[in-house]
């Protein structure tokens, strides 16, 4: 006796199909599970006999041989509970329905439930492009079943549910699509909150229009970090494909929340300076999304960044400049995407008080280059944007007078977004800090008295070619807040402004 039914397995952030074929044949009662599968697919051999017999079911008896195809890919987790489950049953001669196009996806409880599961959303999308016409997810999982806009998805409570559905006694309504909204910025906190730091508020401005890295430093308690968190309320709104790629992210890692379903606001991710190296690239067996992937999309925020690892920090630059991040195991390679915003922020000494106006700085010379060596040229080169954030003084604290509202930085914010989105429509690319090199001449075009300044400006400082590329693309972004075709010297002067503290700080 045999039968075969279809689920799905997770590689990095692609889904497969998965054949999981079962044969029942004379001899001792026994379950073999072969085709490469792990410790937790393995014990589902008793996990799958337990539920049949307390929800009645009637086990095969003979000897039953499971195969997860194809079986030169490890197959990993409890997912496979209930397809194992229905091919047995399907080969015992319970099931009589057509499985053929159908894709079962979910780990039971002992009393026949179904468990949420971990990358549902990547299978039920591939699940779609293999040409499967029902996908069963785990009830739980039922807010990724309505992210697609066209399929039929049936959220499963139990397996007598299904066995019911399968038998036509009663059906399962599918999961029914959601309107894809984008959701605007956080009304808690708002830049209207921050008093004075008005030029940290346009270099912030900056790098929201045009996905620019960006470091800030100043002494303690000066509104870096109070600054940073403001810095979702201005990020532009995402598009569906943003939405959907992030949820994907999410759902691998294990971390979408069960009432969320689409992401619909840019992540903010901000890990404490104890942080591996395996925590923000990803790793593990297995590999899975570290912190780097987790802030795909939107903002990775690095507070204290002297006190990071130095090969936390390090890893940083390959991704940097990619926008994606490799895993190399034993078992091959994973690729996942990491096109985010680095923003940074950092004291200029240990104490905090080198340079500052009113307060004596109690770090030696040798203390301070110590402390700003942690940071190396190589990453330091390809921050875009670096502000320094001057403490606030008491007239600003005490005034009533307000600044402008993250609603209003928003909106220019997105109208610069909009000119870059036409821009690139025929390139894969979402905003300036991503033009590719070979386009740079083409989309930033100087005037003639901007390339002269910018020249002066590049032999001046020793700038690197990497920096020349960023300052161009900074400029670009200052061009399209300003509604200019081209790039003129006024756009070029204030983008080398935020490139001059590692002339100040790293070169005494």
């Amino acid at each position: 006796m045999f039968a075969r039914v279809y689920s799905m397995g997770i590689r990095g952030m692609e889904a497969f199909p998965v054949e999981v074929e079962t044969n029942i044949s004379t001899g001792l009662p026994c379950i073999d599970i072969i085709g490469l599968p792990d410790a937790a697919v393995k014990e589902s051999r008793v996990r799958v006999q337990s539920v049949a017999m307390n929800c009645g079911l009637r086990f095969p008896k003979g000897r039953i041989t499971v195969n997860l195809a194809p079986a030169d890919i490890r197959k990993e987790g409890a997912i496979y509970d209930l397809p194992i489950l229905l091919s047995i049953l399907a080969a015992g001669g319970q099931i009589s329905a057509d499985l053929s196009r159908s894709v079962f996806v979910g780990e039971l409880s002992l009393s026949g439930e179904l468990r949420p599961a971990r990358g549902v959303l990547p299978m039920i999308l591939s699940a779609k492009e293999n040409n499967f016409t029902d996908v069963y997810i785990p009830f739980p999982n039922s807010d990724e079943g309505e992210i697609p806009r066209n399929g039929l998805f049936y959220p499963v409570k139990s397996i007598l549910q299904l066995i019911d559905h399968l038998s036509g006694k009663e059906r399962i309504p599918p999961c029914r699509p959601i309107e894809y909204m984008p959701v605007k910025g956080s009304t808690l906190l708002d830049f209207a909150d921050v008093r004075g730091q008005e030029s940290a508020k346009r270099g912030l401005e900056i790098a929201a229009a045009g996905g620019h890295n960006l470091l800030m430093i100043g002494p303690p308690g000066s509104g870096k970090s109070m600054l940073a968190k403001r810095l979702p309320s201005i990020l532009p709104d995402m598009t569906f494909e943003e939405m959907l790629e992030t949820t994907k992210l999410y759902s691998v890692a294990g971390e979408l929340s069960r009432e969320s379903g689409l992401i619909r606001t840019r992540p903010f991710r901000s890990p404490h300076h104890s942080i591996s190296a395996a925590g923000l690239a990803g790793g593990g067996t297995l590999p899975r999304p570290g912190e780097l992937s987790l802030a795909h999309n939107g903002v990775l925020f690095l507070d204290e960044l002297p006190e990071f690892s130095r090969n936390a920090m390090e890893i940083l630059r390959q991704p940097l400049e990619d926008g994606t991040v490799t895993i190399s195991r034993a078992s091959g390679s994973t690729t996942f995407p990491c096109s985010l915003m680095l923003v940074a922020a950092m004291n200029p000494c240990p104490c905090g008080f080198y340079g500052h106006p009113s307060k004596h700085c109690r770090c030696s010379e040798a203390m301070v280059n110590s402390y700003l060596g942690r940071i190396s040229g190589p990453l330091l080169d390809r921050i875009d944007l670096h502000l320094e954030i001057p403490p606030v003084d008491f007239a600003q604290l005490n005034s009533s007078r307000t600044g402008e509202t993250s609603a209003q930085i928003r909106d220019r914010v997105n109208a610069a977004r909009e000119i870059q989105n036409v821009r690139f429509r025929d390139l894969p690319v979402s905003c300036n800090a991503r033009i590719p090199a070979g386009h740079l001449q083409e989309f930033c075009r100087l005037t003639e008295s901007a390339e002269s300044l910018l020249k002066n400006a590049f032999h001046r400082l020793g700038m690197s070619a990497r920096a020349y590329d960023r300052i161009l693309k900074v400029s670009r972004t200052i061009a399209d807040l300003a509604h200019s075709r081209d790039i003129e010297s006024e756009h070029i002067a204030e983008a080398l402004q935020y490139r001059t503290l590692d002339q100040k700080y790293w070169r005494g």
